[in-house]
């Protein structure tokens, strides 16, 4: 969504995308669909869905047991949505650094390499 809006932390975004292996979650797409479908509609959530698919980016897009159990692990003692422990799993399972908008990743530290963006004022 950072890319997508234009939001604090875009630049580095973009520039991850264009020089580092970047993995994308199912469960990123996701929420940027549904998201995107409430807030401006699914015309729109098609079209940056399109725009998501077409980065060069390695989509993934089924969850093996490790990450299904490192999931529930991280649900089960952290206080963070599915979609995040899901989200935090992927990374865990493949070493890769989470960047990241969202302050309840904070509850990974030491277990997730972190890096966080400039989070959105409340």
């Amino acid at each position: 969504m950072t890319l997508l809006e234009g939001e604090a932390g875009a630049d580095r975004v973009e520039k991850l995308i264009r020089r580092e292996t970047v993995l994308l979650p199912f469960m990123a797409l996701l929420e940027v669909h549904y998201v995107t479908i409430q807030e401006q509609g699914e015309e729109e959530a098609n079209a940056r869905y399109a725009m998501l698919q077409a980065l060069p980016t390695v989509h993934l897009n089924e969850v093996d047991e490790p990450v299904l159990l490192a999931a529930a692990n991280l649900k089960a003692h952290h206080h963070m949505s599915l979609a995040d422990a899901i989200i935090g799993a992927f990374a865990e399972r493949h070493d890769a650094i989470l960047v990241h908008k969202d302050p309840e990743f904070e509850a990974l530290v030491g277990r997730v390499r972190l890096e966080a963006l400039p989070y959105k004022a409340r």
